[in-house]
Protein backbone atom coordinates (compact mmCIF):
# COMPACT_ATOMS: atom_id res chain seq x y z
CA UNK A 1 0.00 0.00 0.00
CA UNK A 2 1.98 3.57 -1.19
CA UNK A 3 1.28 6.42 1.39
CA UNK A 4 0.41 9.95 0.51
CA UNK A 5 1.23 12.81 3.08
CA UNK A 6 0.44 16.30 2.56
CA UNK A 7 0.04 19.51 5.17
CA UNK A 8 -1.80 22.83 5.14
CA UNK A 9 -0.77 25.49 7.37
CA UNK A 10 -3.09 26.96 10.33
CA UNK A 11 -2.66 30.66 9.30
CA UNK A 12 -5.36 33.36 8.08
CA UNK A 13 -8.55 31.63 7.07
CA UNK A 14 -9.07 28.02 4.93
CA UNK A 15 -10.07 29.53 1.81
CA UNK A 16 -11.64 27.89 -2.04
CA UNK A 17 -8.68 28.20 -3.69
CA UNK A 18 -7.32 25.45 -1.02
CA UNK A 19 -10.02 23.45 -0.87
CA UNK A 20 -10.09 23.17 -4.51
CA UNK A 21 -6.82 22.93 -4.96
CA UNK A 22 -5.36 20.51 -2.42
CA UNK A 23 -8.36 19.26 0.76
CA UNK A 24 -10.82 18.23 -2.13
CA UNK A 25 -8.20 16.38 -4.17
CA UNK A 26 -7.34 15.19 -0.56
CA UNK A 27 -11.07 13.62 0.01
CA UNK A 28 -10.87 12.02 -3.43
CA UNK A 29 -7.94 10.36 -2.79
CA UNK A 30 -9.31 8.07 0.53
CA UNK A 31 -11.03 6.11 -1.84
CA UNK A 32 -7.95 5.14 -3.15
CA UNK A 33 -5.56 1.78 -2.05
CA UNK A 34 -3.35 4.03 -0.18
CA UNK A 35 -2.78 4.91 3.62
CA UNK A 36 -3.55 8.57 3.45
CA UNK A 37 -1.69 11.06 6.25
CA UNK A 38 -2.44 14.76 6.47
CA UNK A 39 -0.97 17.11 9.03
CA UNK A 40 -1.77 20.67 10.03
CA UNK A 41 1.49 22.17 9.99
CA UNK A 42 1.03 24.33 12.74
CA UNK A 43 5.27 24.55 13.14
CA UNK A 44 5.54 25.36 9.62
CA UNK A 45 2.82 28.50 10.75
CA UNK A 46 5.13 30.31 13.17
CA UNK A 47 8.28 30.79 10.72
CA UNK A 48 5.79 34.07 10.68
CA UNK A 49 4.68 35.55 13.94
CA UNK A 50 1.82 34.13 14.85
CA UNK A 51 -0.24 35.84 17.80
CA UNK A 52 -0.85 32.72 19.68
CA UNK A 53 -4.15 33.04 20.91
CA UNK A 54 -4.99 32.96 17.12
CA UNK A 55 -2.32 30.45 16.36
CA UNK A 56 -4.67 28.44 18.93
CA UNK A 57 -7.83 29.08 17.37
CA UNK A 58 -6.80 29.00 13.54
CA UNK A 59 -5.13 25.15 14.51
CA UNK A 60 -8.65 23.91 15.68
CA UNK A 61 -10.59 25.42 13.38
CA UNK A 62 -8.60 24.06 10.40
CA UNK A 63 -8.77 20.79 11.40
CA UNK A 64 -12.44 20.99 11.97
CA UNK A 65 -12.56 22.56 8.32
CA UNK A 66 -10.59 19.55 6.69
CA UNK A 67 -13.25 16.94 8.66
CA UNK A 68 -16.07 19.08 7.48
CA UNK A 69 -14.97 18.96 3.83
CA UNK A 70 -14.62 15.67 3.72
CA UNK A 71 -11.75 14.22 5.45
CA UNK A 72 -12.61 11.13 7.35
CA UNK A 73 -10.32 10.08 10.86
CA UNK A 74 -11.42 6.26 9.94
CA UNK A 75 -9.93 6.32 6.37
CA UNK A 76 -7.12 9.16 6.99
CA UNK A 77 -4.38 9.69 9.54
CA UNK A 78 -5.16 13.69 10.88
CA UNK A 79 -2.67 15.22 13.08
CA UNK A 80 -1.51 18.47 14.12
CA UNK A 81 2.21 18.82 14.06
CA UNK A 82 3.35 19.57 17.31
CA UNK A 83 1.76 16.82 18.78
CA UNK A 84 4.53 14.31 16.90
CA UNK A 85 7.79 15.92 18.30
CA UNK A 86 9.53 13.29 15.65
CA UNK A 87 8.87 16.14 12.87
CA UNK A 88 11.38 18.75 14.94
CA UNK A 89 13.87 16.12 16.39
CA UNK A 90 14.07 14.72 12.76
CA UNK A 91 14.01 18.39 10.98
CA UNK A 92 16.83 19.19 12.90
CA UNK A 93 19.24 15.58 11.79
CA UNK A 94 18.31 16.80 7.91
CA UNK A 95 19.81 20.38 9.12
CA UNK A 96 22.65 18.71 9.35
CA UNK A 97 22.39 16.75 5.64
CA UNK A 98 21.28 19.20 4.06
CA UNK A 99 23.47 21.88 2.41
CA UNK A 100 23.25 25.98 2.43
CA UNK A 101 22.94 26.07 -1.32
CA UNK A 102 20.43 23.30 -1.36
CA UNK A 103 18.13 26.35 0.18
CA UNK A 104 19.75 29.24 -1.14
CA UNK A 105 18.29 27.97 -4.37
CA UNK A 106 14.35 28.00 -2.94
CA UNK A 107 12.56 30.42 -4.22
CA UNK A 108 9.67 30.90 -2.08
CA UNK A 109 11.98 31.49 0.69
CA UNK A 110 13.35 34.99 -1.52
CA UNK A 111 8.94 35.80 -2.51
CA UNK A 112 8.21 35.28 0.84
CA UNK A 113 11.38 37.59 2.66
CA UNK A 114 11.61 39.92 -0.06
CA UNK A 115 13.32 42.87 0.51
CA UNK A 116 13.83 42.43 4.48
CA UNK A 117 15.42 38.87 4.50
CA UNK A 118 18.31 39.83 6.87
CA UNK A 119 15.40 40.13 9.40
CA UNK A 120 13.81 37.07 8.37
CA UNK A 121 13.54 34.41 10.68
CA UNK A 122 16.06 31.51 10.71
CA UNK A 123 12.59 28.96 10.16
CA UNK A 124 11.64 30.69 7.36
CA UNK A 125 14.74 30.03 5.72
CA UNK A 126 15.55 26.15 7.09
CA UNK A 127 11.60 25.26 6.75
CA UNK A 128 11.78 23.20 4.03
CA UNK A 129 14.34 21.11 5.88
CA UNK A 130 11.23 20.33 8.39
CA UNK A 131 8.90 19.74 5.41
CA UNK A 132 11.75 17.05 4.31
CA UNK A 133 11.66 15.71 7.35
CA UNK A 134 7.26 15.49 7.60
CA UNK A 135 7.41 13.56 4.32
CA UNK A 136 10.47 10.86 5.26
CA UNK A 137 9.24 10.18 8.41
CA UNK A 138 6.82 8.05 6.74
CA UNK A 139 8.27 6.20 4.04
CA UNK A 140 5.89 8.79 1.75
CA UNK A 141 5.71 7.76 -2.14
CA UNK A 142 3.72 10.91 -3.29
CA UNK A 143 2.78 14.05 -2.19
CA UNK A 144 0.26 15.73 -3.36
CA UNK A 145 1.64 19.08 -4.60
CA UNK A 146 0.87 21.85 -7.15
CA UNK A 147 3.39 23.27 -9.20
CA UNK A 148 4.30 26.13 -6.92
CA UNK A 149 5.70 23.33 -4.47
CA UNK A 150 7.36 20.99 -6.30
CA UNK A 151 10.47 22.47 -5.81
CA UNK A 152 10.33 20.97 -1.59
CA UNK A 153 9.67 18.03 -2.90
CA UNK A 154 12.96 17.91 -5.06
CA UNK A 155 14.90 19.53 -2.16
CA UNK A 156 13.54 16.36 -0.01
CA UNK A 157 14.60 13.79 -2.25
CA UNK A 158 17.95 15.53 -2.68
CA UNK A 159 18.05 14.67 1.25
CA UNK A 160 16.83 11.59 0.99
CA UNK A 161 19.33 10.43 -1.35
CA UNK A 162 22.54 12.57 0.44
CA UNK A 163 21.41 10.65 3.87
CA UNK A 164 21.09 7.41 2.22
CA UNK A 165 24.26 7.56 0.79
CA UNK A 166 26.39 8.87 3.57
CA UNK A 167 24.89 7.05 6.10
CA UNK A 168 22.05 3.90 5.62
CA UNK A 169 19.84 3.98 2.90
CA UNK A 170 16.09 4.02 4.94
CA UNK A 171 14.17 6.74 3.33
CA UNK A 172 12.13 6.45 0.65
CA UNK A 173 12.46 9.00 -2.14
CA UNK A 174 9.42 10.35 -2.52
CA UNK A 175 7.43 11.46 -5.62
CA UNK A 176 5.07 14.77 -6.05
CA UNK A 177 2.02 14.05 -7.00
CA UNK A 178 1.39 16.71 -9.49
CA UNK A 179 -2.98 16.23 -9.57
CA UNK A 180 -4.96 17.85 -12.43
CA UNK A 181 -6.34 20.82 -9.82
CA UNK A 182 -10.01 20.81 -9.81
CA UNK A 183 -9.80 24.66 -9.92
CA UNK A 184 -6.89 26.86 -10.15
CA UNK A 185 -8.69 29.85 -7.91
CA UNK A 186 -6.97 33.55 -8.47
CA UNK A 187 -7.74 36.25 -5.85
CA UNK A 188 -11.22 37.99 -6.86
CA UNK A 189 -9.29 41.18 -7.38
CA UNK A 190 -6.64 40.08 -9.36
CA UNK A 191 -6.87 37.39 -11.48
CA UNK A 192 -3.24 37.15 -12.24
CA UNK A 193 -2.53 36.19 -8.51
CA UNK A 194 -3.58 32.90 -6.91
CA UNK A 195 -6.22 33.37 -3.71
CA UNK A 196 -4.14 33.94 -0.86
CA UNK A 197 -4.86 33.91 3.20
CA UNK A 198 -2.87 36.93 3.29
CA UNK A 199 -4.36 39.49 1.06
CA UNK A 200 -5.21 42.26 2.91
CA UNK A 201 -8.99 42.82 0.80
CA UNK A 202 -11.28 40.53 2.27
CA UNK A 203 -12.91 40.78 -1.17
CA UNK A 204 -9.97 38.70 -2.73
CA UNK A 205 -10.98 35.38 -1.20
CA UNK A 206 -13.84 33.51 -0.30
CA UNK A 207 -13.44 31.73 2.65
CA UNK A 208 -14.56 27.93 4.03
CA UNK A 209 -16.58 29.40 6.74
CA UNK A 210 -17.96 32.92 4.99
CA UNK A 211 -21.54 33.38 5.01
CA UNK A 212 -24.15 33.04 2.55
CA UNK A 213 -24.32 37.27 2.10
CA UNK A 214 -20.59 36.78 2.01
CA UNK A 215 -20.27 34.92 -1.10
CA UNK A 216 -22.65 36.20 -3.03
CA UNK A 217 -21.02 40.16 -2.09
CA UNK A 218 -17.69 39.13 -3.20
CA UNK A 219 -18.80 37.55 -6.04
CA UNK A 220 -21.08 40.09 -7.49
CA UNK A 221 -17.71 42.53 -6.53
CA UNK A 222 -15.44 40.34 -7.95
CA UNK A 223 -13.69 41.99 -10.62
CA UNK A 224 -13.85 41.50 -14.65
CA UNK A 225 -13.12 44.00 -16.83
CA UNK A 226 -15.26 45.82 -19.64
CA UNK A 227 -15.57 43.48 -22.77
CA UNK A 228 -18.92 41.24 -23.10
CA UNK A 229 -19.08 37.64 -21.68
CA UNK A 230 -16.54 35.30 -23.42
CA UNK A 231 -18.04 33.28 -26.69
CA UNK A 232 -16.62 29.47 -27.49
CA UNK A 233 -13.28 29.50 -28.42
CA UNK A 234 -12.49 32.56 -27.27
CA UNK A 235 -8.85 33.39 -25.98
CA UNK A 236 -8.61 34.15 -22.19
CA UNK A 237 -5.15 35.04 -21.29
CA UNK A 238 -5.50 38.66 -21.59
CA UNK A 239 -8.79 38.28 -19.49
CA UNK A 240 -7.32 36.67 -16.34
CA UNK A 241 -10.51 37.85 -14.18
CA UNK A 242 -12.59 36.32 -16.21
CA UNK A 243 -11.13 33.14 -16.15
CA UNK A 244 -10.74 32.64 -12.72
CA UNK A 245 -14.38 33.03 -12.48
CA UNK A 246 -15.38 30.52 -15.28
CA UNK A 247 -12.95 28.14 -13.35
CA UNK A 248 -14.59 28.35 -10.25
CA UNK A 249 -17.60 27.94 -12.13
CA UNK A 250 -17.07 24.93 -13.69
CA UNK A 251 -15.62 23.36 -10.20
CA UNK A 252 -18.58 24.21 -8.48
CA UNK A 253 -21.05 23.03 -10.69
CA UNK A 254 -18.62 19.94 -12.63
CA UNK A 255 -20.38 21.45 -15.72
CA UNK A 256 -17.49 21.83 -19.33
CA UNK A 257 -16.25 25.15 -19.35
CA UNK A 258 -17.53 25.17 -23.27
CA UNK A 259 -21.01 24.66 -21.64
CA UNK A 260 -20.86 27.08 -19.14
CA UNK A 261 -19.84 29.43 -21.95
CA UNK A 262 -22.49 28.94 -24.18
CA UNK A 263 -25.53 29.19 -21.66
CA UNK A 264 -24.21 33.11 -20.71
CA UNK A 265 -22.61 34.34 -23.83
CA UNK A 266 -26.44 36.12 -24.67
CA UNK A 267 -27.55 36.52 -20.85
CA UNK A 268 -23.92 38.19 -19.69
CA UNK A 269 -21.96 38.77 -16.61
CA UNK A 270 -24.57 39.93 -14.04
CA UNK A 271 -26.64 36.59 -14.54
CA UNK A 272 -23.20 34.89 -14.54
CA UNK A 273 -22.43 35.94 -11.40
CA UNK A 274 -25.64 35.04 -9.60
CA UNK A 275 -25.53 31.54 -10.44
CA UNK A 276 -21.66 31.59 -9.84
CA UNK A 277 -22.42 32.88 -6.35
CA UNK A 278 -25.35 30.10 -5.82
CA UNK A 279 -23.48 27.21 -7.02
CA UNK A 280 -21.07 28.51 -4.39
CA UNK A 281 -23.40 28.65 -1.82
CA UNK A 282 -24.30 25.32 -2.38
CA UNK A 283 -20.63 23.95 -2.39
CA UNK A 284 -19.62 25.88 0.83
CA UNK A 285 -22.24 26.27 2.82
CA UNK A 286 -22.83 22.14 4.42
CA UNK A 287 -18.97 22.95 4.77
CA UNK A 288 -19.29 25.44 6.72
CA UNK A 289 -22.88 24.47 8.84
CA UNK A 290 -20.67 21.04 9.55
CA UNK A 291 -17.89 22.76 10.70
CA UNK A 292 -19.41 25.00 12.82
CA UNK A 293 -20.67 22.02 14.97
CA UNK A 294 -17.23 20.68 15.45
CA UNK A 295 -16.05 23.13 16.24
CA UNK A 296 -18.39 23.40 19.09
CA UNK A 297 -17.78 20.16 20.63
CA UNK A 298 -14.20 20.74 20.69
CA UNK A 299 -13.87 17.73 23.13
CA UNK A 300 -14.89 15.41 20.23
CA UNK A 301 -12.24 17.06 17.94
CA UNK A 302 -9.45 16.83 19.97
CA UNK A 303 -9.87 13.64 20.29
CA UNK A 304 -9.99 13.34 16.33
CA UNK A 305 -6.08 15.13 16.72
CA UNK A 306 -5.34 12.97 20.34
CA UNK A 307 -6.25 9.79 17.87
CA UNK A 308 -4.03 10.58 14.76
CA UNK A 309 -1.26 12.04 16.78
CA UNK A 310 -0.89 8.56 18.44
CA UNK A 311 -1.20 7.03 14.99
CA UNK A 312 1.61 9.27 13.60
CA UNK A 313 4.04 8.24 16.10
CA UNK A 314 3.83 4.84 16.13
CA UNK A 315 4.73 5.30 12.13
CA UNK A 316 7.05 7.81 12.72
CA UNK A 317 8.73 7.00 15.99
CA UNK A 318 10.44 3.81 14.05
CA UNK A 319 11.90 5.94 11.24
CA UNK A 320 13.46 8.55 13.91
CA UNK A 321 14.78 5.63 15.76
CA UNK A 322 16.33 3.69 12.14
CA UNK A 323 17.75 7.66 11.41
CA UNK A 324 19.04 7.89 15.06
CA UNK A 325 20.69 4.74 14.93
CA UNK A 326 22.51 5.08 11.69
CA UNK A 327 23.95 8.34 12.21
CA UNK A 328 25.47 6.97 15.30
CA UNK A 329 23.44 8.01 18.00
CA UNK A 330 23.34 6.09 21.15
CA UNK A 331 20.06 4.27 22.36
CA UNK A 332 19.44 3.95 26.32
Amino acid sequence: MKTIFSGIQPTGGIHLGNYAGAISNWVNLQSADTKNIYCIVDLHAITVFQDPKELHYNTLKAASLIIAAGINPEKSVLFVQSHNGDHAELAWMLNCVARIGWLNRMTQFKDKAGKNKENSSVGLYVYPNLMAADILLYDTDSVPVGEDQKQHIELARDIAIKFNNDYTSIFKVPEPLILKENARVMSLRDGTKKMSKSDPSDFAKILLDDTNEEIISKIMKAKTDSLPFPSIGEGLSERPEVNNLLSIYTFTTKMPREKVISMYESKGFVEFKKDLADSLVQTIAPIREKQIDLFKNQDYLLSILKQGAAQSREISGKKLQEAKAAMGFVKC
